[in-house]
């Protein structure tokens, strides 16, 4: 049961390909899937909420969208000016002056959100300490003039030191408001008021961008709620916490990775239901895979990153996206190799097996190709798969390559896991953590199907794979709680910043007490060694701000095998953060009867064809063997136990996967 008594969580995942509901209630777990719309993502998300045929309203109804990601992936959004400090136009093109790929002079990075002739130089300049070249009104005036000719439809600023100093960014703020009233103004120190120039004008950049297509967005779902009787959807956040649609609509730039933050918040429950916290995490769903990594039961987050090629500085989970879904385009490149993406199918047409009207062969196409995809197979109410259509689509690229059908299909299949695992070795591997002492869950509609091959390529001694495994984000959705974040600059020796922190405590709680009435609140210090580039997160407890020195060695030598108590520390940042905790579901299932093989089956692997078993998901009983060679079909997802490995399903319906030999039911 979750929330009060009789009420209902609903989580809807408006995926690129799949629209996924979940509902969360005391009847236990409801699972529903229709196609989702991409040029309409509202509607998507209404769709499911139709097709779930409510009795009354439900108590929340949280959502995760893609609307800014798409909007960043695709560079559509807001006509952008931005207004920077003069002499420091050039910001956005110069960035860190890194290069794209260290070893590849071919490859560019992506241009900026807002090319050099739409900066403006207000004559202006804060340093550390304040004032160094004070505003005038005149210079106030010129570079209001000049961003209306330029025609924007939202502005962001951006000035040196606003961060600590936000004056100069209030006057030129406040002159904008007055003159252009309609077009929204994004102010750096109240959206990221951080160090770092270049993120920090990336982040207010991305946000102006992103601020009024997610705002109507917003809007419509609000808009429709009303019509149906429902309170305003929450949305999902970068952060893996539920926002309000009134704060979602001004923290666009915090939606970036909406959809693929509720799988990582699934996927840490159903770990934690199945006596698992430490966890590798693989989304494989229509259009790309997500990878990160949960320890103790919580994901990992940082505070700076890029996404969709975007530097942005806001909370977010550490999660790498790679174009490897079953959606994901296989074709052949000018040398003749066989590469998947980044081009997807899409819902429309999707995987020439959808049978609506493509024709290009997919990751989807080439697991029903080799039969680890049943055909006959309904998908989303409405979908049947069709074998003979994904076997032509292989055929057709096999042909072209040279390579007999089911070499192509099988190719398809290893260059996906190839680039999916180079994925999870960045969020794990590349940030000291060893996959070996870690659990492979692997999720969405074809993780499932790719789980032990990446566990023998990363080494992962056990997979588990959740029940409902097609609509996990959802189930993340469903369940997240509400979390609202706030944070202010500090900038000071650890031994000196004490007394600051009082002061700043208090005023932070306040702000997001107000945001989220009845939040229980927990602060965050950023700290790093005098002179070092990045910082660490110190947890700080009430009456405890005189211990972050020690902390912060603590926590520096669990990151990096060391500490050096000789160096001074800074306190850089403190983070408030405040939570409304909800309900955890049960994830129990029913009790079954005592189910067998449900189906004998022929696949191909890597050795030829070979006779597999067959296994209805939703009819495993807990402590059930599945024996390797076989396939479990699900409602929303398939899994393949390969030959050498055994599956057992536990309590909640899932199975957890490791090698060895064991004789099947």
């Amino acid at each position: 049961m979750t929330g009060r008594a009789g009420g209902v969580r609903v989580g809807i995942d408006v995926g690129g390909t799949f629209t996924d509901l979940v509902a969360l209630g005391p009847r236990g777990i409801r699972v529903v899937k229709v196609p989702s719309t991409p040029a309409a993502p509202a509607e998507g998300l209404w769709s499911a909420y139709g097709a779930a045929e409510f009795a009354s309203p439900p108590l929340a109804l949280i959502h995760g969208t893609t609307v800014a990601t798409n909007a960043l992936l695709e560079r559509k959004g807001a006509r952008v000016v931005m207004v920077v400090t003069a002499g420091f136009e050039d910001l956005l093109e110069l960035r860190r002056q890194d290069r794209a790929a260290l070893y590849d002079l071919s490859r560019h990075h992506p241009p900026p959100l807002v090319p050099r002739k739409r900066v403006v130089g207000l004559r202006e300049r804060m340093g550390p300490h304040g004032p160094v070249l004070p505003l005038g009104g005149d210079a106030v005036a010129d570079a209001v003039a000049r961003v209306r000719a330029l025609a924007p439809e939202a502005v962001g600023i951006s000035l040196l030191f606003g961060f600590l100093h936000p004056e100069h960014e209030r006057a030129v703020a406040e002159a904008l408001r007055t003159a252009m009233p309609d077009i929204p103004i994004v102010v750096a120190h109240e959206v990221v008021p951080r160090v770092r120039e270049y993120e920090r004008t990336c982040t207010v950049a991305a946000e102006a961008f992103l601020r009024p297509r997610v705002g109507r967005y917003v809007e419509e779902v609000a808009r429709e709620a009303v019509a149906r009787g429902v309170t305003a959807p929450k949305v999902f956040a970068s952060n893996g916490g539920a926002l309000r649609a009134d704060l979602a609509a001004v923290r666009a730039a915090s939606l970036a990775l909406s959809g693929p933050a509720g799988g990582v918040r699934g996927a840490a429950l159903v770990g934690a239901a199945s006596g698992f916290t430490d966890l590798l995490t693989l989304d494989m769903g229509g259009t790309s895979a997500d990878a990160s990594v949960v320890r103790g039961g919580e994901a990992d987050e940082r505070t700076h990153g890029e996404i969709a090629g975007v530097p942005l500085a806001v909370p977010h989970l550490v999660i790498e996206t790679v174009s490897a879904g079953g959606g994901s385009i296989a074709w052949l490149d000018s040398g003749g190799a066989l590469r998947v993406g980044p081009e997807s199918a899409g819902a429309v047409p999707g995987p020439a097996c959808y049978g609506l009207g493509g024709t290009r062969p997919t990751v989807t196409d080439a697991y029903v190709a080799l039969g680890w995809i049943p055909a006959d197979r309904p998908l989303a109410g409405r979908i049947t798969i069709a074998k003979d259509l994904a076997r032509a689509a292989v055929g057709t690229l096999a042909a072209e390559a040279g390579l007999d059908e089911a070499a192509c299909a099988l190719g398809i299949v290893r260059v996906a896991e190839a680039t999916m695992a180079r994925a999870l070795r960045r969020v794990s591997v590349q940030r000291g953590v060893d996959p070996s002492e870690l659990t492979l869950l692997a999720f969405g509609g074809a993780g499932p199907l790719a789980a032990c091959a990446l566990a023998d390529l990363l080494g992962v001694p056990r997979v588990l794979l959740p029940p409902h495994s097609g609509a996990l984000s959802a189930l993340g959705l469903a369940a997240a709680d509400e979390v609202v974040e706030h944070a202010a600059p500090v900038h000071l020796p650890a031994e000196q910043w004490e007394g600051a922190a009082q002061t700043l405590a208090v005023e932070l709680e306040q702000r997001v007490l107000a945001d989220l009435p009845g939040a229980t609140v927990s602060f965050v210090a950023e700290c790093r060694y005098a002179r070092q580039g990045y910082e660490l997160d110190v947890p700080v407890r009430r009456g405890s701000a005189g211990r972050v020195t020690g902390d912060f060695h603590d926590v520096h030598e669990r990151a990096y095998g060391y500490r050096d108590a000789a160096s001074g520390v800074e306190v850089v940042a403190l983070r408030c953060v405040g939570t409304l905790r909800a309900a955890a579901p049960a994830l129990s299932v029913p009790r079954r009867s005592m189910v067998g093989v449900t189906s004998r089956l022929r696949i191909r692997l890597e050795g030829g064809l070979v006779d597999a078993a067959g296994y209805d998901w939703e009819m495993l009983h807990s402590g059930q063997v599945v024996a390797g060679p076989a396939v479990v079909e699900g409602l929303s997802a398939t899994a393949l136990i390969p030959p050498g490995w055994v599956g057992r399903a536990n309590k909640i319906g899932a199975i957890v996967v490791e090698r060895g030999d064991a004789r099947p039911d």
